[in-house]
Order: structure tokens, then sequence, then C-alpha cells
């Protein structure tokens, strides 16, 4: 009689129990909200870093003899740390924790905001901002991830949603604040005594509140414990399986992996061009609204940096929208089907809405640019980006996460590295660009080219199950 093909259980493997307390997404909905919260406060002090500069660029020019274009630099080049960053950070974090990550990537990052404080010559200055932008990419691919340890997919949306704020708040509040340093005749080097202790600040709640929150090190530092404990050596974890392998073997892999992602992945490097671009021009507003606020409006530079507060209102309304209108809806698909059984492409209905707000911004933005034309028209041109920008981003940020789950961290690495390095080289053309085509026909550039974005989201919504079918790195629904 033949005998039924039974895997057997392993019963020295440690996994969670249904309702097991030490599972991040068991943890009480208090704790979960608080390190939802501080999650966004680490992606906003990176990018808040990233842009403030720009407040300053009129001392560095003057204190090192630096042309436009170098000034650019010390924005651009810290956002291409960001390119680098995540190839680390991201793996890293999969094979030794978040928690590990952020309390070695903090104190580096702030001791490169010393450095940037202290700098004596262009040089070093450059230097600095690059190795920062470098360390200060942790949060922005770990925190997204971090969030997705801890909520189920149902909660998942909603607490992204105040993450998400931290890309396009950070980088407008950055100019504002540098702005006033340098028009209260502060020297510059405060700023960067400001961001440091913005940082500080951080590492200390890093270090005295913020647990490890993913699953696997988790059930590897419970496994510790049994073994301590009974003294049987047989528990083990399923990370432990896979650290069997040599260390170098094991961090190849994990290097690798966001690039083996990305190549495979149509969905991927769709979401990855369309949020490149988005990132890309938030970075470029940093080059393009001195000209048309600052040379068209004659703007001094902390009044300057309240013209990105548009952004930011922009960009809160929309989580409001997104919370309010979204969210229910898939919410509501969650109480239908089970929770596995939930379409990720039901995340795209947000980008489909807010992909021809976005196109809309720049004929807004351009063709009321006139001097003549009233500042406060070019400036709410600002509110609808903010809000068409976090639509996108929320929805494009979900589907990353739902369609390749514990492989998220590496997937929004490689999106992290891509969208990165449009935000560092969208600023060194776009003073340039917005001076040789005037900001009417430059913005009308970006516009017809955001239009030609607007199919993506919609393609994805017909086409994806199909192009996750044929996935390797994304499970299958059951």
């Amino acid at each position: 009689m033949a005998q039924d093909n039974v895997t057997p259980v392993d019963p020295y493997l440690v996994q969670f129990a249904p309702d097991d307390k030490e599972n991040p997404k068991n943890w009480s909905r208090r704790k979960r909200w608080y390190l939802t919260y501080f999650a966004g406060l680490l992606g906003f002090n990176a990018t808040f870093a990233s842009s403030a500069p720009s407040g300053i660029a009129t001392q560095l020019m003057a204190q090192f003899k630096l042309s436009e274009e170098v000034a650019a630099l010390t924005i651009s080049v810290f956002v291409a740390g960001y390119c680098v960053g995540p190839l680390f950070w991201g793996p890293l974090s999969e094979q030794y924790g978040r928690r590990l990550i952020f309390l070695v990537t903090f104190p580096v990052y702030a001791c490169f905001q010393v450095g940037c404080a202290l700098s004596k010559n262009t040089a070093s200055i450059i230097i600095f901002r690059l190795l920062g932008g470098l360390f200060a990419a942790a949060p922005l691919t770990n925190s997204g991830a971090l969030i997705s340890d801890i909520w189920d997919a149902k909660t998942r949306g909603k607490a992204l949603a105040l993450f998400t704020l931290a890309p396009f708040v950070g980088p407008a509040f950055g100019p504002l604040v540098g702005g006033y340093i340098a028009q209260s005749g502060t020297p510059w080097p405060w700023l960067f005594w400001v961001l440091t202790a913005f940082a500080t600040v951080c590492f200390v709640f890093i270090y005295f509140t913020l647990p490890e929150t993913y699953a696997p090190i988790v059930l590897l530092h419970k496994a510790e414990q049994l073994r301590l404990k009974t003294g049987d050596h047989r528990y083990h974890a399923p990370l432990e399986l896979v650290q069997a392998k040599q260390l170098h073997k094991r961090l190849e892999e994990s290097l690798t992996r966001p690039f083996k992602i990305l190549i495979c992945e149509p969905m991927l490097i769709a979401v990855t061009a369309y949020m490149s671009f988005v990132y890309g021009c938030v970075y470029l507003l940093f080059e393009a609204y001195p000209v048309v606020f600052t040379v068209g409006h004659g703007f001094q530079p902390g009044v300057l940096g309240l013209t990105y507060l548009p952004l930011v209102a922009g960009s809160i309304t929309g989580v409001f929208g997104y919370l309010l209108i979204f969210h229910p809806q898939y919410e509501a698909a969650m109480d239908k089907h089970k929770a596995g059984l939930v379409s990720p492409e039901i995340r795209l209905n947000l980008a489909m809405s807010g992909a021809p707000l976005f196109a809309i911004t720049f004929f807004w933005f351009g063709w009321t640019s006139y001097p003549s034309i009233s500042y406060w028209a070019p400036m709410m041109a600002g509110a609808l980006m903010g809000l068409s920008s976090i639509w996108i981003f929320l929805a494009l940020f979900n589907y990353i996460i739902d369609v390749y789950l514990i492989a998220a961290a590496s997937a929004l690495a490689a999106n992290t590295v891509f969208r990165s390095a449009a935000g560092a080289v969208f600023p060194l053309f776009a003073s340039q660009m917005y001076t040789a085509l005037d900001p009417r026909w430059a913005s009308t550039l970006l516009g017809c080219i955001a239009c030609l974005m607007i199919p993506i989201p919609i393609v994805l919504k017909r086409y994806g199950p199909i192009l996750r079918a044929r996935s390797r790195f994304a499970p299958a629904l059951v």
C-alpha cells in the first residue's frame, strides 16, 4: 500500500504561534503607530537634509567661489548617495535586521553633517554631502520596509500614507529653514549644526525606542533564547538555514538581489520609471523656483522658502484624500475577500487619479509664471503637485510591497536607487533649462513627459495579474 507523501514537520524550527506577542504584527496598536510615526520622522530627517543647502546657496557661492552649477551639487551629490546606500541597507536589513542598520547608519550620518559644518573648501563639503547621503539613504529604504513588517495589508496603506509624506514634506521644509538662516545673517555652518542635532536626537530615540521588527530576525533571536534557556542546540530559525552559507556568498546575493529583481520584473521597471520622474521633478523645483520667484518676482531667500509651503499643504491634503476616499475602498475589498485574494492592482486606482493631475501641474505652473501675473498662481500649482505626487507614490509604494511581500525591501531598494538618481540629476539641468527655454516652455516639456507616463498605472491595472503569474519574485495569491 502506497504511503502518502507528507512533508515532515521540523519540531525544532522556531516559528510564530498564531497569537504570538513576539510577532511584530501582533504588537499593540499604540506601539505600532508610534513606530509608524517614528519611521516617518526618520524619512523626514533624511529628505530635509537633502534640500536644506539650497537656502544657503548664495552664502556657499560667496564663501567657496562656487558657480551656480557647483552650488547645485550640494543637493545633487547628497541625493546621489541615495543611489548607493539602498544597495547595502535594504538587502543587509534582510540579513541582519532593521534595528542594527539604523544603529550603524545614523551616527555616521550625523558625523558627516559635522564634517560639512567644518568644511574649509569646495571638495570637502561636496565629499561630506555625498557620504552623508549614502548613510541617510537607510531610512528611505528601510522605513517603508519597517512599516510593512508591523502592519497587515488592510492597515498598511494607511500607515504608509504617513511615511510617504517624507519625500515631499522634507525637501519642502529644507529651503525654508536654510533660507531664513541665510536671511538672518547667521553663518552658513549653523545649518549643518542644526542637521547634526536633528540626526543625534533621532539616533537617541532609535537606540531607546526602536525594537527589531523584521520577523526572520525576531525568530532568530527567539531561537537563540530557546537554545540558551533549554541548552538544546537543535532549535533553529528559518534564517539560519540561509545563513549557513558563507558570508561572502550571502553578501553577494544580498547586494545583487535588487538588480536581479528589477531586471527581471517589467512591473518594477515601469513603476520605478514613473516614480523616478516624479521624484526628479520634486528636486527640480529647488532650481526652477528661484528662476520664477527670485528672478521673476524678486523674492529674498527666506521668503523664497515660503513658496514651497503649498507643496507641503498639497501633500497633506493628498494623504487625507487617500484616507477618506481610496483607503475605505481597499478596506471594503479586504472585507469582501480573504486577505490573500485581494489583488494588488486595486492599489493602482489612486495612481490613475493622480497621474493626469500631475501632468496638469506643469502647464499650470509654467503658463502662470509671468512676472505680470500674481505669484500666488504658480505657487498654488505646487499644491496640486504635492497632492498628485503623494497619490502616485502612495499607490506605487503599496503596489510594490503587495506584489513582492518578503522581497519588498530589495524591490524598494532598487526603486530608491533609480528614483534617487533622477533626484540627483534633475537639479543639475533645471536652472539652465528654465533659463534657456523660459519657465513656460520648460514646464510644458515636463508636462508632456508626464502625459506620456499617464498610461503606466492603467496598463499595470490591466496586465498586472498576467505579469505577476510569470514573476519569479512575486508570490502567488492563494
